[in-house]
């Protein structure tokens, strides 16, 4: 395997320094009992720490908005018992030598479970999917107010001593639904033909963010082009499109996208570049001159998909990931199934341990340890 001393280099962005380019991605895992964050949380968050990841991104964590969240186990990031739990984790991270930030969430109208939440699932024009109704769409004040939750929810995990947070904007959640045309059919301000008009939401989540935190505190982002909704749906088909989407995201306070692919090592453009072109988060830092964040499969031989299904993944190289590293495609990689099953990932990696690794198993899932 290739040498990975590459992965392993400071990053500091603002206020955010890091002693390796590695983070642990968010992964939803549902294990919150009431929406609050216990200790058992935190333990799981510090265990990463102490195996060597840079930077650790929570699971999604949502906004006070009525059913912000589509499942009962996740963690709420508004009100005092569940801020007070989450600047537990925060100081277990940082107790492990470790650096964090929670993802800030609305699920919008998607579906994880048949639970329901109490009130109406809400989205840009009630819609789940192209021409699949479900719920309610959003008034101009329920938009106003799920700004403000955003903004509470940023200046909160401020307070908590988090080092930074992610704004979740993929995957067809809330923020995405926007984004797309597909769910979004608005005829308003917060709607249009192009993606550009489409994005005035979440620029607009951004902007408020930004102003709450200070110019100083970094802000992620991420964005994805596939949907759960649909796995082939495409936000962006050409780099200037990708500019419209990004650029006023950046403009408006984003410091750092997260392109979420499920291979990190697939093109986003190939008829441009090849078989071997740039990433969506090589692209992402190309165009818009932002750090940017590459996630996808890294370390295991198939995606993450397979895994809801009880399918296992073995591990594989890293031999792609360090290419596109050493060439600067992207900053920073995240890393997801492969730290569920190995808190330790990133000290083996570092060791050149690689016959250490484990493999991923999906039963890991259904535990938090």
């Amino acid at each position: 395997m290739s040498n990975t001393d590459i992965l392993f280099q400071p990053f500091k962005l603002k206020s955010l320094e890091l002693p390796n380019r590695i983070v642990m991605a968010p992964m939803t895992r549902t294990k919150a009992e009431n929406g609050i964050p216990g200790a058992i949380n935190a333990e799981y968050y510090r265990k990463r720490a102490e195996g060597g990841v840079g930077l650790i991104l929570s699971e999604g964590t949502v906004v006070n908005r009525p059913a912000s969240r589509n499942d009962p186990g996740i963690p709420f990031f508004h009100g005092d018992d569940a801020i007070a739990g989450w600047a537990n984790v925060a100081k277990a991270v940082h107790g492990a030598g470790g650096k964090m930030g929670p993802q800030l969430w609305h699920t919008g109208s998607t579906r994880y479970t048949e639970w329901q939440p109490d009130a109406p699932v809400e989205s840009p024009s009630g819609l789940l999917g192209p021409n699949e109704p479900r719920g309610n769409t959003m008034t101009d004040a329920d938009i106003a107010d799920t700004i403000a939750a955003f903004a509470k929810a940023a200046l909160d995990a401020k307070n908590a001593g988090f080092d930074t947070f992610e704004i979740h904007g993929a995957h067809g959640y809330l923020i995405d639904q926007f984004f797309w045309s597909g769910t979004n059919l608005r005829t308003d301000r917060f709607g249009g033909k192009t993606i550009k008009e489409r994005s005035t939401f979440a620029r607009e989540v951004v902007a408020a963010m930004r102003a709450a935190v200070g110019e100083d505190f970094p802000i992620i982002l991420r964005v994805s082009q596939w949907k759960q909704q649909d796995f082939t749906a495409r936000l962006a088909t050409t780099p200037d499109e990708m500019t419209d989407w990004l650029g006023p995201l950046v403009e408006a306070g984003v410091d750092i996208i997260h392109a979420s692919q499920r291979r990190f090592w697939e093109p986003e453009f190939p008829e441009l570049d090849g078989e071997k072109g740039l990433n969506f988060a090589g692209w992402a830092k190309k165009l818009t001159g932002a750090a940017t964040i590459s996630v996808g499969s890294v370390g295991l031989s198939s995606d993450f998909i397979g895994a809801f299904s009880g399918e296992a993944s073995e591990k594989s190289n890293l031999d792609g990931l360090v290419e596109r590293m050493e060439r600067n495609e992207f900053d920073l990689i995240a890393v997801g199934r492969a730290l569920i099953s190995d808190p330790q990932w990133t000290n083996k990696v570092q060791k050149g341990a690689f016959d250490q690794l484990e493999d991923f198993n999906a039963a890991a899932l259904a535990e938090l340890v």
